[in-house]
């Protein structure tokens, strides 16, 4: 039996938010109290008010405005001595610095977050640092090394009846289920996700899940239409909640779709979408694919040189090897055999 989806990241005054809330709101009501709580000298309240100014500006892709918060909420805790607090202002640092690419930061920070959760007595905040860790590595494709993390952490939130944390931890080995050609177990899982996230009334999780099966149903079964409507339900709930990292990444796959489906021109129209909401909100991973998937749509419509095709997917490996994602890069290599390029091309 699970709970309602709850936002532990909102907390003290604004512990009232909703998981569903609009970011745009959050942000609004999060920097008044801060504001206020500066005003009254609260350092523990400002911190707390702190961290959900960071999250809304993240989650909204204002990465050097999120940076900045998540930074002040840290040094008001620790002025403070609020051991949980600097937990939690380094889980959301962890987890901007994923976001932006940043990943031996973000295993840093959030190595930092749960060893001071536990510290803390906050097993919430060491929980979700733990979570940003596993998230972390199975984003840079080491699914053996987090793998065993991701289980873990699902039974203790299915335990605990957290039904936010049980929905992002199916989705996470759904992806590596996926990632691993294991298609119908990343269905299956993808589903409980969504049946989870709807009856907790978790929008975002349920948008993610959504995503995952339209994926799923688009590689494996080829249901083009099936995979678009599903992206359609998945994007209301983005725009719902101002998620533009969520949204962008929703574009990307609808993207992904229309390439599988030979509609080539849709594809690259939409990759190039994807791709300047990623480049605005300084999200590099999300611009690599993004990228890669712009560069095999051209060189399908015929628009590029095998040369140009052949120096971008160069440039491209470069950039995810610097990053550290090994599943990327790989898609980059398989591209080259797709494209019928040589292996032989140079890469930097």
């Amino acid at each position: 039996m699970f709970s309602k989806a709850l936002a532990p990241e909102y907390q003290g005054a604004l512990s009232a938010l909703s998981v569903n809330s609009s970011l745009t709101d959050v942000l609004a009501a999060a920097t008044e109290h801060m504001t206020a709580a500066r005003r009254a000298g609260d350092a523990h309240e400002t911190a707390r008010a702190a961290l959900a100014v960071a999250e809304a500006h993240r989650r909204l892709g204002h990465v050097e405005a999120a940076d900045r918060a998540w930074k002040a909420s840290y040094r008001t805790a620790r002025s403070a001595g609020d051991v949980p607090a600097m937990a939690w202002a380094l889980w959301s640092g962890g987890t901007l610095a994923r976001q932006r690419g940043a990943l031996a930061l973000a295993f840093r920070l959030l190595r930092y977050a749960a060893d001071l959760g536990k510290r803390g007595g906050d097993i919430v905040a060491h929980g979700y640092s733990l979570a940003g860790l596993a998230e972390t590595g199975r984003i840079q494709g080491d699914y053996e090394a987090v793998g065993a993390l991701h289980d873990e952490l699902l039974a203790e939130a299915r335990q605990r009846g957290e039904a936010r944390h049980t929905v992002w931890a199916l989705e996470g080995i759904a992806q590596m289920h996926r990632n691993s050609g294991r298609y119908d177990t990343a269905y299956e899982l993808f589903e409980e996700a969504a049946g989870i996230a709807a009856a907790a009334d978790d929008r975002r999780g349920h948008a993610w899940a959504l995503r995952g099966l339209a994926d799923i149903v688009s590689v494996r079964d080829g249901d083009t239409a099936r995979a678009l409507e599903l992206l359609g339900r998945a994007e209301e709930g983005c725009r719902e909640m101002d998620l533009s990292s969520a949204l962008a990444y929703n574009h990307k796959m609808r993207a992904n779709v229309l390439y599988r489906a030979g509609r080539y021109a849709e594809a690259l129209e939409t990759y190039e979408q994807a791709l300047a909401e990623f480049r605005e909100m300084d999200e590099p991973r999300g611009e690599a694919l993004s990228r890669l998937g712009a560069v095999k749509a051209r060189a399908r419509l015929g628009v590029a040189h095998p040369s140009r095709t052949a120096a971008e997917l160069a440039d491209l490996g470069g950039v995810l090897d610097r990053m550290g994602l090994r599943h990327a890069r790989a898609m980059v290599d398989k591209a080259h055999a797709e494209l019928g390029l040589s292996s032989e091309e140079p890469r930097r």
